[in-house]
């Protein structure tokens, strides 16, 4: 039967009925895996995959999971061509050819209706320990893949309905808590077989010639919408950079490029220019950087169809080998979620130079893999407590950003574990967990605040592990709108405050005692606007409501907000608060002036400024991190060199004057100032020049 053939409801009764299958391998997951990192948090996704590898259908799953999908599928049908039959069952992890990071374990589980292969269902689950240096296998620390854990390549671990158990055993010996990983695997297992009985019963009902012709359509359709909205694009190139904190102390940020390139009904985007692989957990394979792109835009340009293969045919993405978006044997890949996010902050930016109706400000960005373990005082087993707190949403130019809540890029994600859940598997107590005063991207529209969970340690010892992002380098604000809080994670001992590492946001086996308080502060989302142009009355609310403390009000967003019994807004102090806001602007206006890229150009974008200049923004000096705000968009980041106020030259050749900022000429694809067009730098740290 050819696809053509296939009548429209038949169509979609059989797309809805494929997406149902979907959701019941989700619900009996839910129900029957063993750790809480899946039955809680939802760490895991579900797909049916046709036999050339192609996504058929998908529910409420995390793209990241799902997206990388068809290159373990193809990863599987070229190393086992001709020996793939009922009953097979097949896992893979190698982050190399098609896997993510070595916790996410993919089972890819073939189906045969009458001796012909139909379908695939594939679970990506993330199992809560593989081996590897520290308790969780995920660390900030990790240097190399076997840092990591167990490395799957494609790998048969049953052939025709048989476990081959030496292989499962091996597995199994060399990770924590081994009963939770079989158990996680049957019910994996079980989840698939699932899957089975319902593909062999839609096959009994239409036909297996039908269901494949109906898929073929589906694809070709996604195909022809996702063309259409490409093609209602202006044809050009568009730019962006974005960077992720430093892997490791003394090391430089890294630096993730994208350039789109529209040209009729089909894009290309380019990610090169990024940075090389690092010596550290943030690196990934060439999936994850990919994902990262097609999560981007789908949801910009086709976000209420279902998602199927058919979206990713007009976009061609590129990825440089070698770089830490496509890193080789044996860079560690355990902070891959963090590279894929950096992907989607790189095209966020571009996007919102290309559809200005889409621009919004930056999210969380960062999984914020967090890790304790130790020994249960009250039955003498290990416990094993991992979580990746949500954080705020980026605002846009119709509404604030969400708070405390996953993103459009992680699918049905738990926010947090229940206390509750927390506390019956693991010697831990948890103490709060709250909304983050102050953490939003201030804005006409705000960006959504994050969350503060604290966390106390009742077992005698611990280790805490953690893998994050956006500790040093925040969620960006657009069109004015500020950055949110960084994300920062605190241990408190007898009242005091300790950082777990030298290095923000990368701590693997920090040594913890009964007692301590683990505290993780989420970042928040991005502005969208002047902040000075929020109506004071929402202001208000989110002081009312214990979000915003007055002084951030009045600091962020020039709102005057005073206590006589009840907070109110004082509205002539608000309208003085306002105008003095705006009138401190002028320190931060200079003129752009661009230049041959100077040494260390393909690095850090460094911004050039005279001593009088930095005096201007004070306090600021060399090597500080600052925005340049955009008039077409996202901000560009930039650190400083000059001349410092103390007068030591750090470039004999940086410019006298106290009015211009110097550019590698390349900033202009980000930025889009034209030579001499005035512009405002804005110094990172809250509190500094004036206005912030």
């Amino acid at each position: 039967m050819s696809a053509g053939d296939i009548d429209a409801i038949t169509l979609e009764l059989l797309q809805e009925t494929l997406v149902s299958v979907v959701r019941e391998m989700r619900a009996n997951l839910v129900a029957t895996a063993y750790s809480s990192i899946i039955h809680e948090a939802h760490d895991f996704s579900c797909v049916l995959v046709d036999g050339e590898g192609q996504i058929v259908a998908q529910a409420e799953d995390n793209p990241s999971h799902i997206f990388p999908v068809p290159w373990s599928v193809r990863e599987m049908l070229t190393h086992f061509e001709g020996d793939i039959h009922p009953g097979d069952v097949f896992l893979h992890n190698d982050p190399y050819t098609g896997g993510t990071h070595l916790n996410d374990i993919a089972m890819i589980f073939p189906v045969f209706v009458d001796d012909t292969l139909a379908l695939f269902p594939v679970v990506r689950a993330h199992w809560g320990d593989v081996g590897g240096t520290t308790p969780g296998s995920i660390s900030g620390k990790s240097t190399e893949i076997f840092h990591d854990g167990v490395r799957i390549p494609i790998l048969k671990v049953a052939s025709r309905g048989e476990l081959v158990r030496g292989v499962l055993d091996l597995m199994f010996a060399n990770m924590r808590v081994p009963r939770e990983r079989r158990g996680d695997f049957m019910s994996t297992w079980g989840t698939c077989k699932v899957a089975e009985r319902r593909i062999h019963e839609i096959a009994a009902k239409y036909g297996l010639a039908t269901v494949r012709a109906a898929t073929r359509r589906l694809l070709d359709r996604a195909e022809q919408r996702m063309r259409a909205r490409i093609a209602a694009l202006p044809d050009g190139e568009y730019a962006y950079e974005h960077y992720l904190d430093p892997p490791a102390s003394g090391a430089d940020p890294v630096k993730a490029c994208a350039t789109i390139e529209v040209h009729g009904d089909s894009l290309t985007v380019d990610l090169a220019g990024s940075s090389s692989q690092v010596f550290g957990p943030g690196n990934s394979g060439p999936a994850n950087a990919a994902t990262g792109v097609f999560i981007v835009l789908k949801t910009f340009l086709d976000p209420g169809q279902p998602i199927n293969h058919g979206n990713f045919r007009p976009i061609d993405v590129r990825i440089p080998e070698g770089s830490f978006l496509n890193a080789r044997y044996p860079a560690s890949c355990a902070g891959s979620s963090e590279v894929r996010n950096a992907a989607i902050s790189a095209v966020l930016g571009a996007m919102g130079q290309l559809a200005p109706e889409t621009m919004a400000g930056d999210i969380k960005g960062t999984s914020n893999h967090t890790y304790i373990a130790g020994d249960d005082p009250r039955d003498d087993e290990p416990y094993l407590f991992y979580e990746y707190p949500a954080g705020g949403t980026g605002a846009t130019a119709q509404a604030d950003g969400n708070s405390a809540v996953r993103n459009f890029a992680e699918g049905d994600f738990g926010s947090i574990q229940p206390a509750e859940s927390v506390e019956h598997t693991c010697a831990l107590l948890v103490e709060s967990c709250e909304i983050r005063t102050d953490s939003c991207g201030a804005g006409r529209y705000r960006g959504g605040f994050g969350l503060r969970r604290d966390i106390r340690v009742l077992s005698e010892t611990g280790l805490l592990s953690i893998a994050s992002d956006k500790n040093v380098v925040p969620p960006f604000g657009v069109m004015g709108g500020r950055s949110g809080a960084p994300n920062e994670f605190r241990v408190i001992r007898d009242g005091r405050e300790l950082a777990p590492s030298e290095t923000p946001g990368k701590v693997a086996g920090f040594p913890l005692r009964r007692g301590d308080v683990v505290s993780l502060r989420s970042s928040g989302g991005g502005g969208w606007g002047d902040p000075l142009d929020r109506d004071p009355d929402e202001v208000l609310a989110d002081v009312r409501n214990g979000y915003l403390t007055p002084e951030a009000a009045r600091r962020d967003f020039g709102v005057a907000v005073v206590d006589s019994g009840e907070a109110v807004v004082d509205a002539e102090a608000t309208a003085t608060a306002r105008e003095t806001l705006r009138g401190g602007r002028g320190r931060q206006e200079f003129r752009v002036r661009y230049e041959d890229e100077p040494d260390g150009s393909a690095g850090l974008r460094r911004c050039r400024l005279s001593a009088a200049a930095m005096a201007r923004l004070a306090p600021l000096g060399v090597g500080d991190l600052v925005e340049i705000l955009s008039p077409a968009g996202a901000c560009l980041r930039a650190w400083v060199e000059g001349l410092a106020a103390d007068g030591a030259a750090t470039r004999p050749e940086a410019p006298a004057d106290a009015d211009s900022v110097r550019l590698g000429r390349s900033a202009h694809r980000v930025l889009r100032a034209d030579e001499g067009s005035p512009v405002r730098i804005r110094p990172l740290a809250r509190g500094a020049a004036g206005e912030e």
